[in-house]
């Protein structure tokens, strides 16, 4: 449903609509959860240069597909990419809304389960 819905966005607003882009990223949730790693990051990477573009690196739907991309590599074992996506996330989530909002929280959620992973635990516990 995601491949049909996608394929009509992509032809009635474009490639580079925002409604279409959160086609792609929700198909990059779907690969994700499947296990196909490789095809979710490819969906993420464009979500992200597609919102990125729209939108500017700190809106809150970018900063949710850079939170995908964090939460992929951390699947993944990818352990310093993940932390820099969750961080940017963190940084662009606390200067555009305000340190409390849920989102803000599951992503300081997420920075301290990875940490913990890694074995930094002062690192977690903060």
């Amino acid at each position: 449903m995601y491949r049909r819905a996608l394929e009509g966005r992509e032809k009635a607003w474009g490639l580079e609509h925002t409604l279409t882009l959160d086609t792609v990223n929700n198909l990059g949730i779907l690969y994700a959860d499947q296990g196909k790693m490789a095809e979710a990051e490819a969906m993420y990477r464009r979500a992200l240069e597609g919102k990125e573009k729209a939108w500017g690196p700190e809106h809150p739907s970018t900063l949710v597909t850079v939170d995908n991309l964090g939460i992929l590599y951390a699947d993944q074992g990818k352990m310093a990419e993940a932390e820099a996506m969750y961080r940017r996330a963190l940084e662009g989530k606390e200067k555009a809304w305000w340190p409390e909002p849920l989102s803000t929280l599951v992503t300081v959620d997420n920075l301290g389960s990875l940490y913990a992973d890694q074995g930094k635990m002062a690192e977690a516990e903060a």
